[in-house]
C-alpha cells in the first residue's frame, strides 16, 4: 500500500500583490506626470503656462494653450491622489500580512516535517 502524497505546497501569489502595488502608485502619482508633460511641451516651443488662465500656445498652427492648461491645473489633483495613494497603500499593506500569514499557518499544518538523516555509524 502507498503512503498518501504528499501536499503540493504552492507558491504565494507575489506577483498579484506587485501588480496591484504598481496600479496604485501609478494612479496616485499621475498628476505628476501631467504637470511634467505640460511643462515639457510648453518649453520646447516656448509657451507660457499659468494656472491663472489660458495663454495661446501655438504648435504647427494650432492652439493648444486649453490643453496646456488643463494639463497643469490637473496637478491640483495630487491633493485627492496622494492622501488616496497612502490609504490605499495601508489598506493593500494589511490585506498583503493577513493573506500571508494564512497562507503559511495553511501550508505549515499539513506539510510533515523533515526526515532526520540516518545516525552515523562508527
Amino acid at each position: 500500500m502507498n503512503p498518501p502524497p504528499l501536499p503540493i505546497r504552492k507558491r504565494f501569489p507575489r506577483i498579484f500583490y506587485w501588480i496591484v502595488l504598481v496600479f496604485i502608485v501609478l494612479f496616485a502619482f499621475a498628476p505628476i506626470g501631467s504637470v511634467m508633460t505640460c511643462a515639457w511641451i510648453a518649453n520646447s516651443h516656448g509657451c507660457k503656462v499659468d494656472e491663472g488662465s489660458v495663454h495661446p500656445c501655438i504648435i504647427d498652427g494650432k492652439d493648444y494653450g486649453q490643453l496646456l492648461y488643463t494639463l497643469g491645473v490637473l496637478g491640483w489633483l495630487m491633493l485627492v491622489t496622494i492622501p488616496g495613494w497612502l490609504f490605499a497603500f495601508v489598506i493593500w499593506l494589511i490585506v498583503l500580512i493577513l493573506h500571508r500569514a494564512s497562507w503559511q499557518k495553511r501550508f505549515a499544518a499539513g506539510v510533515p516535517p523533515p526526515i532526520p538523516p540516518p545516525p552515523a555509524t562508527a
